[in-house]
């Protein structure tokens, strides 16, 4: 079965296709169909809008189609940036390193221990007949107090796992994919998929 990642991003499509190709799923990017969607994300959470993502590639091409929605959670800041992450701050903050920024400022003069927070994905595979598979992931977490790592990118040299003891961004790709959201979601998805055989 073919199946098209609502997505241009070629390390997530290696990312996912290393679990659906034990499924019998061929997944491709939609670039590879000519298809550019950009889809407007106007859901209210993380699984509202990874739907639209999906939906929309079902409508276009008639195949099965997954996408994702993710973002960082901040707990003092009432959950903030949630599902605003890749547009946090703006119309002022235009780049990762502005919005991770402007996140540090709203963080000033909080504790460590309050700074708790966790990174969110959502991944949904949508198939034509209606059917749906939603898998949840999360990664948790909290926010140092200045960046520190090269690797990663948007909030990841924040982003500090104490199980780890370090930050996303100096964990490097491999170790950060063995434990990340997206790493939980595709897991919970590769368990739905199982239970469907």
């Amino acid at each position: 079965m073919k199946a098209v990642l609502a997505s241009q991003n070629r390390h997530k499509l290696a990312e996912i296709q290393a679990i659906l190709s034990r499924f019998d799923i061929e997944l491709v990017l939609q670039s590879e169909l000519d298809l550019h969607i950009d889809v407007d994300e106007t859901g209210e959470s993380f699984e509202e809008n990874s739907m639209l993502k999906a939906k929309a590639v079902v409508e276009a091409t008639g195949l099965p189609a997954i996408a994702d929605d993710s973002g960082l959670c901040v707990d003092v800041l009432g959950g903030a940036p949630g599902i605003y992450s890749a547009r946090y701050g703006a119309p002022d903050c235009v780049t990762d390193r502005d919005r991770l920024n402007y996140l540090l400022q709203n963080l000033r003069g909080v504790r460590s221990e309050e700074r708790t927070a966790r990174f969110v994905c959502v991944i949904t595979l949508l198939y034509p007949d209606g059917r749906k598979l939603v898998a949840r992931g999360s990664c948790e977490g909290l926010i140092s107090f200045e960046p520190r790592g090269e690797d990663g990118f948007g909030y990841d040299p924040v982003f500090y796992v104490p199980s780890q003891g370090c930050t996303f961004a100096q964990m490097g790709a491999d170790r950060k994919n063995a434990i990340s959201h997206r790493a939980n979601a595709l897991a919970r998805l590769e368990t739905m998929l199982e239970e469907m055989k």
